[in-house]
């Protein structure tokens, strides 16, 4: 796998994780969104003039459980780069986890009705906490990459050069950039139309799909590492 497929298929599949877990989220736990603090934020504004809204605490506590994630895959990379280890895997390592107790607690809290329950409440906040986790790997280890999780500077980027190709004024690396940013965007979307329907059909144990993706990707680098180090 050369470097250009390597940087496709981390794109891609982050990107899908990202798209699947946070619609699964939004559509399992009263629209929690586990990857974007910013619709969080409004959900918490829209809430809060509502007092019989019912989520409003799993809202306010989504937001320092993403940032533990956040603080979590620091430490980790930090650590693993001081001792020239594998951070992309280790950090892959602690989403999964994360996001294998995200739905543990999920089966548990299952059926959901109008109630937060305590089950409930631990199975969204390891979602957010898996999600910043996320973001910070992709800006830590991938950030050579575009954004996996957040799409709204994707899409930017993608219309400005449409429309640059339009008025023929695009450069020579149009192209390339084009498909760093759009592979990302399209594989988010494909996992949020993935999640609404697994979900439908399958609670909270669809969440395995993203948890296999990722499985899939920590053995291919593991794979390609090892056999880098063979050929030194």
């Amino acid at each position: 796998m050369n470097t250009n497929q390597r940087n496709r298929l981390h794109g891609t599949s982050l990107g899908f994780v990202a798209g699947y877990v946070d619609t699964l989220g939004f559509v399992a736990l009263f629209g929690l969104f586990t990857a974007h603090v910013t619709g969080n934020f409004v959900l918490i504004g829209a809430a809060l003039a509502d007092p019989s809204h019912v989520s409003i605490l799993l809202k306010f506590l989504a937001f320092p459980a993403f940032i533990i994630g956040v603080a979590m895959a620091r430490l980790l990379i930090a650590a693993a780069e001081n001792r020239q280890g594998p951070a992309l895997k280790l950090a892959l390592l602690l989403q999964l986890l994360l996001l294998g107790g995200f739905m543990l607690f999920g089966v548990l809290a299952a059926p959901i009705d109008l109630d937060v329950t305590p089950f409930a409440m631990v199975a969204g906040l390891l979602g957010a906490a898996a999600m910043g986790a996320h973001s910070a790997t992709s800006r830590l280890v991938l950030a050579h990459l575009a954004p996996t999780s957040m799409m709204t500077g994707n899409v930017t980027q993608v219309v400005i050069d449409a429309i640059d190709a339009l008025r023929g004024v695009s450069d020579g690396t149009m192209a390339e950039r084009c498909a760093k940013f759009l592979w990302p965007l399209f594989a988010f979307g494909t996992g949020a139309i993935g999640a609404a329907f697994a979900y439908k059909y399958f609670g909270f144990y669809a969440l395995l799909a993203p948890i296999v993706l990722l499985c899939g990707v920590i053995a291919l680098d593991c794979g390609a590492s090892g056999r880098a180090a063979a050929t030194k």
